[in-house]
C-alpha cells in the first residue's frame, strides 16, 4: 500500500487531496479514483480544446456542426445607469419556476415580490401547450396577487435551455435538457409560445418579451454600482446544469453581419465533448470514465451535453453513487454489501456531497441513514474521498473552460494582463464548501495573465432578466414586439 499523494503527480489534484495524505488506500481504491484526477497538463489540453470549439461555434460555416454552439444573445450592452421602471421576470430552468416583479432605478435592481410555482413531472414530459399554459396561468395568478393585471409591463423571460436566438425577442429551442421533454417545442420560438398562451387566456397582457439566458442574467445582475471595477464580462452557472456567457467583439462573431461593438455570447458549454464532425472523436473522450459513460447512457438525452454531465449538480451525486457501488462490489466498502438503497439510481444527490467532508460521527450517521449500510470510520473516509475527488474534477473542468474564455477576452483587448469579473450563480458553486476555492485556484494556474474577480449573483436569473429587459428598452437597435405583434420601442 502507498499513500495516495505518493502516486499522484504534484499538481492541483494532489494539492486538493493533501488532507488525506496520511490515509493509506488500497491500490484498488486508488485505481478506481485515478481517472478522475486530471493533471495540470491535461487541464491545459482541455482548455485549448475548448478554445477550438469556441472558434467553431462562432464561425459562419462551422457553427451548425459545432458541439459548443456559441449562440448570439442580441444583448449588445451592459447597464449604464439610465435604466429605470417596473418589469416582470419569468425564470424557467428546472422543476420549479419563478415569477418576479422587479423595479430598476439608478443601476440598482430591487425585487418587489416573487412567487415560486412547481412544474409537475407530467407537465415536464407532456406537451408544449400544457407547459406554456401552466406558465401563463401562474403568471396571471401572480399579477392578480400584485394587483398588476391592468398594467402592461415588459417581461424578461429567463429560459435556461439551449436556444438559437435570432432576435432579442425570438428564440428557437434547440433541445431540452434537465429532465424536460415537452413535445412540440424543439424547433419552435419559445417566446411566441409564451405570448400565445398569454393571449389565449385573455385576462391580462404584457407590453413586450425579452428572451434572456440565465448566464446572461447572472452577468447583468452583477453589473451594479456597489461593485467596483472591473466590470463583469462573464456569467457562469454551476448548479443543476452548467453554462457560461461572455462579452465578445462583434468582429469575431462571423455569424452576424455587424462588426462594430460587442455582443454577449451564450456559449452553451454543456455541449463540450458531444460528438461532432468538427471534433470527432469527442473532445472529452480521453477523460471519460466508465461511470461517466453509464450516467450518459442512462440519462434522458444520451450523447448530449457530455461536459454538463461531468460537472453539474444534476449528475455529480449519481457519479459518486456508481463509484460507491463499484467499490462495494469489490469488497472495499460497507463489508461488500450493496443495499437496495445504494443500488437505486439517484438516491445519492449532489447536495449530500457538500455535507460529507471529513469524517465524524454525524457524517457516518448520514451515510448509514442515506444508503442503509453499515458504515465504519474507514468507510466514511473513503466515501468522503470519493466525494472530494469527483467535486474536484468538476471544479477543475469548469476552470479549464473558464480560463479559455478569460484568455479570449484578454486577447481581444490585446492586453498582457486582464482584469475582469465573473458573475456566478448555482448551488454547486454556492453551497459546496470547497468547490469555489478549487475552481478559482485552478483558474489562477491555467490563466495566470488573467486576474478574475468572482461576484456571487443574488437572484441573478430574476433580477438580471429585468436588467437585460431594461437595457434592451434603451437600445436603439433593439426590436421588441408587444403582445399584438406590433413593434414596441
Amino acid at each position: 500500500k502507498e499513500c495516495c499523494c505518493c502516486i499522484l503527480e504534484q499538481d492541483l489534484t494532489c494539492l486538493n487531496l493533501c488532507w488525506v495524505s496520511c490515509m493509506c488506500l488500497t491500490l484498488q481504491v486508488e485505481e478506481t479514483l485515478k481517472p478522475f484526477m486530471l493533471s495540470m497538463k491535461k487541464l491545459r489540453e482541455i482548455s485549448s480544446r475548448f478554445t477550438k470549439e469556441m472558434d467553431n461555434g462562432l464561425d459562419k460555416k462551422k457553427h451548425q456542426k459545432a458541439a459548443v454552439k456559441m449562440l448570439p444573445t442580441f444583448v449588445r450592452a451592459k447597464p449604464d445607469g439610465s435604466e429605470r421602471g417596473d418589469f416582470l421576470a419569468l425564470d424557467l430552468g428546472g422543476t420549479n419556476f419563478r415569477v418576479l416583479h422587479i423595479r430598476v432605478e439608478d443601476k440598482k435592481i430591487l425585487k418587489v415580490d416573487s412567487q415560486i410555482c412547481a412544474i409537475p413531472q407530467e407537465i415536464m414530459q407532456g406537451t408544449g401547450h400544457e407547459l406554456f399554459d401552466h406558465l401563463a396561468k401562474c403568471l396571471g395568478e401572480f399579477l392578480e396577487s400584485q394587483k398588476l393585471k391592468e398594467q402592461k409591463l415588459p417581461l424578461g423571460f429567463t429560459f435556461s435551455f439551449p436556444c438559437e436566438q435570432t432576435e432579442i425577442d425570438k428564440s428557437i429551442l434547440i433541445r431540452w435538457t434537465k429532465g424536460f421533454s415537452c413535445s412540440g417545442v424543439e424547433g419552435k420560438d419559445v417566446v411566441q409560445l409564451l405570448k400565445d398562451a398569454i393571449h389565449k387566456r385573455g385576462d391580462y397582457d404584457i407590453s413586450s418579451v425579452v428572451m434572456v439566458n440565465d448566464t446572461v442574467a447572472t452577468m447583468m445582475s452583477c453589473n451594479q454600482q456597489e461593485h467596483e471595477d472591473p466590470d463583469c464580462e462573464i456569467g457562469m452557472i454551476i448548479g443543476t446544469g452548467t453554462n457560461a456567457c461572455y462579452m465578445e467583439d462583434m468582429k469575431n462573431v462571423k455569424r452576424c453581419e455587424e462588426t462594430e461593438g460587442q455582443m454577449c455570447i451564450n456559449t452553451e458549454w454543456g455541449g463540450f465533448g458531444d460528438k461532432s464532425p468538427l471534433s470527432d472523436p469527442g473532445a472529452l473522450d480521453d477523460i471519460l470514465t466508465d461511470f461517466d459513460k453509464e450516467v450518459d447512457e442512462t440519462s434522458i438525452n444520451p450523447g448530449v451535453h457530455i461536459f454538463e454531465k461531468m460537472i453539474s449538480g444534476m449528475y455529480l451525486g449519481e457519479i459518486v453513487r456508481l463509484v460507491l457501488v463499484e467499490l462495494t462490489n469489490n469488497n472495499l466498502l460497507f463489508e461488500g454489501k450493496v443495499t437496495v438503497r445504494l443500488d437505486t439510481k439517484h438516491t445519492f444527490e449532489t447536495k449530500h456531497m457538500s455535507f460529507i467532508e471529513g469524517v465524524d460521527q454525524e457524517v457516518i450517521d448520514t451515510i448509514q441513514d442515506l444508503l442503509k449500510v453499515r458504515c465504519s470510520e474507514d468507510d466514511a473516509r473513503v466515501v468522503s474521498l470519493v466525494c472530494d475527488t469527483i467535486s474536484s474534477r468538476s471544479a477543475h473542468l469548469c476552470a479549464a473552460a473558464l480560463a479559455a474564455i478569460a484568455n479570449r477576452i484578454r486577447l481581444n483587448k490585446a492586453k498582457d494582463n486582464l482584469k475582469t469579473a465573473v458573475g456566478v450563480d448555482g448551488t454547486v458553486y454556492k453551497k459546496h464548501p470547497n468547490f469555489r476555492h478549487k475552481l478559482e485556484d485552478a483558474v489562477a494556474f491555467l490563466a495566470p495573465e488573467c486576474d478574475l474577480k468572482f461576484y456571487i449573483s443574488e437572484d441573478g436569473s430574476g433580477k438580471g432578466a429585468a436588467m437585460v429587459t431594461a437595457v434592451a428598452q434603451r437600445q436603439p437597435h433593439s426590436r421588441l414586439m408587444n403582445g399584438n405583434g406590433e413593434e414596441d420601442r
